[in-house]
Order: C-alpha cells, then structure tokens, then sequence
C-alpha cells in the first residue's frame, strides 16, 4: 500500500509499504534505482515481507518528479533524475523512511540496488540502520567520504559494466570491512527479474540468500 512519510525539512514522499506476514523480525528499507517505486522492487518487497519484515520503498524522485516511474527502456530519463537529486537532501528522505519503520518496532536494514545500492552505503555511515546490503550499487567513488559505522555486504555482477573492478576494488580498499560477493557471467541488474537481458537466475537466487541471511543476523 502507498503511504507518506514526512522528511525532517517537511518534504511528504510516497512510500510503498508491504507489512510483514507473520512473526515480525524488523524493517528493510529498500533504495530503488533510478527507475522509481517499480513493480520489480515491490515484488522485492513482498519476498522480504514474506520473511517477516515490513518493507517499505521511498519514492526518492518526488522531489524531481511526483510518482515518477520510469521505464526500463528509457533509463537516460531516469538518469537525468537522479543527477538532479542532492545526496543530502535524499538522505533525510532514507533516514525519515528508516524512522517511520522503527516507530513500528525493532531494527532496521537498508537494501539498495543501482543508485539505491550506492545510497545503502550511505546509510550505512550516516543513518540509523543496522546493517546495509547493496546489490550491484554504482557511484562508489562518491561514497568513499565517511567510514561505515553499520556492517555492510556487498553484491556485484563480475561483468558490471557500471562498476568496473577498479572502482570495486578502491571501495574494497576503503572500507575492508565490508563483505563484497561477486557473480562470475553477471552484469549490472542482474537480479532484476523484470530485465530479461540482464537477469541471471543462479546469480540472484544466491545473493538474495546471503543478503537474506546476513539481514536475518542484523536485524
């Protein structure tokens, strides 16, 4: 269901929620990419509900665009959407998402992909979460700013072509603490179901299992 959250500076977002099925274990937070609050990450949602977590999806975009959902087809517009996000002013959204699912009791992970996989690490240096799991998170040079102050683990396509192993390997040299997985005939997107082109079945099976686990251990 979409609710509104309310940011620290008064900004109302949307933000999809997926209450927990049975027993309630905590929150997730999940950090969309640049397509929006799309179908995919609320069927990512639902499988995590599933675990007994409420999940909720901030709409990161509102302040750009209300209930902007991009396309998969048309990612320079999203691109262009997210170049126009201030990193700070993203955060109060996260941290305001984080706090709404808090309220609600127990702790709270963060889980990003693409864009939201770089804002996860954010997360975890700024924001009150317990633990944070980027997959395939881009932009990793700009995060490299902060220590974490959570645990984070990792998950990168080994042919991702938006993180080039350079890239992977500075982050891995600036915070050694982070746990980092990597899928050998993988690419960028590769656990999104919805982008047959990139999606890699065996690839994502195994990295929503560690990440499932390692929440599971966090939160």
């Amino acid at each position: 269901m979409m609710i509104e959250v309310t940011a620290a500076d008064g900004h109302v977002l949307d933000c999809w929620l997926v209450e927990a099925v049975g027993d309630r274990r905590g929150g997730i937070v999940i950090l969309q990419e640049i397509f929006g609050v799309t179908d995919q990450l609320k069927g990512v949602a639902a499988r995590f509900a599933k675990m007994g977590y409420d999940v909720a999806i901030p709409a990161l975009f509102d302040r750009q665009q209300k209930g902007a959902v991009i396309p998969f087809a048309e990612a320079p517009k999203g691109r262009d959407l997210m170049l126009a996000c201030d990193l700070d002013t993203v955060m109060k959204d996260v941290d305001a998402t984080v706090a709404m699912l808090a309220v609600r009791g127990g702790k709270v992970a963060a889980l990003g992909f693409c864009w939201g996989g770089g804002l996860a690490i954010r997360a975890a240096q700024v924001s009150d979460v317990a633990c944070a799991v980027p997959f395939y998170g881009t932009r990793l040079d700009a995060y490299q700013i902060a220590p974490l102050t959570a645990p984070v683990q990792g998950h990168w396509g080994a042919e991702d072509s938006h993180v080039p192993p350079a890239m992977l390997d500075a982050a891995r040299a600036y915070w050694p603490e982070m746990e980092v997985f990597t899928y050998e005939g993988a690419g960028h997107a590769f656990a999104n179901d919805a982008r047959p082109a990139d999606y890699v079945g065996d690839a994502a099976d195994q990295a929503f299992a560690r990440a499932a686990e390692f929440i599971g251990r966090h939160v």
